[in-house]
């Protein structure tokens, strides 16, 4: 039994909200930092949606993201399938004239064959045949992936492995896109390193992605937070490599 009164207040002072897809609570702050990637999403998504006639940004979060990338093509859409950010992403999205849309399944989006000429995709799920399906001839998909390796470290200290995902990397998405009628533009993979300082930003990340703990709760998984805070204290933080990919692809 964890009796350590610093880190119990710590662990158990983390029930800030977390909507739409905004850490700036640990990430302004200093309390977490991650290495710099190699490439620009953002930046390749600006210059892409500029040039688009019709586009569609999956997994919009709160829309945050998206809004910052004006101005618009005539036809924007955004899809998002976490149920609480979706009135967010509405009431930031809409009034910018994008239309926002719940989207429950990956192989079935809710839109007609060759419905845009660009699908932005950072940090979510996707079937390739149905992007493929929803894309013009000639469009772009590019997406920034997270893969299955991410984090790692996090579940072997927790305790928890988590194999649901550990085959998802650049190889597989690669494949799958091929499949689809897909021609490979670009494509990149790195591991950069993402950092705690203390233990209180740890917990409120592992509760803002349930995917990375499933049934994450801080008392289930005390003994090894409690043995994470051991490693902050000693070290200074707590370092975990982050798995990324990057795909451009142009639709056959």
């Amino acid at each position: 039994m964890v009796s350590d009164k610093h880190f119990l207040n710590a662990v158990n002072n983390t029930n800030v909200d977390f909507t739409g897809w905004d850490f700036s609570i640990i990430t302004r702050t200093g309390r977490m930092d991650s290495d710099m990637l190699s490439w620009s999403y953002g930046s390749e998504a600006f210059r892409l949606i500029q040039e688009s006639n019709s586009a569609l940004d999956m997994g919009t979060g709160g829309g945050e993201f998206l809004s910052l990338l004006q101005p618009f093509p005539r036809v924007m859409y955004a899809t998002e399938g976490y149920k609480p950010n979706v009135p967010i992403a509405k009431k930031r999205l809409e009034p910018l004239g994008v239309k926002v849309v719940e989207r429950t399944e990956d192989e079935n989006l809710p839109f007609k064959d060759d419905t845009f000429d660009l699908i932005l995709n950072q940090h979510e799920s996707f079937c390739a045949s149905e992007v493929r399906r929803v894309l013009s001839k000639e469009g772009t998909f590019f997406t920034q992936q997270v893969g299955g390796l991410d984090c790692s470290r996090i579940n072997e200290c927790i305790g928890v492995i988590n194999k649901e995902f550990c085959n998802w990397n650049l190889k597989k998405a690669i494949e799958e896109l091929k499949q689809s009628s897909f021609n490979i533009i670009s494509c990149k993979e790195e591991f950069p390193v993402q950092r705690f300082y203390d233990i209180g930003a740890f917990v409120f990340y592992l509760k803002a992605i349930p995917w990375q703990v499933p049934n994450f709760d801080v008392e289930t998984y005390i003994e090894g937070l409690h043995n994470i805070h051991g490693i902050i204290q000693s070290k200074g933080f707590f370092d975990a490599k982050q798995h990324r990919f990057i795909i451009k692809a142009e639709a056959k």
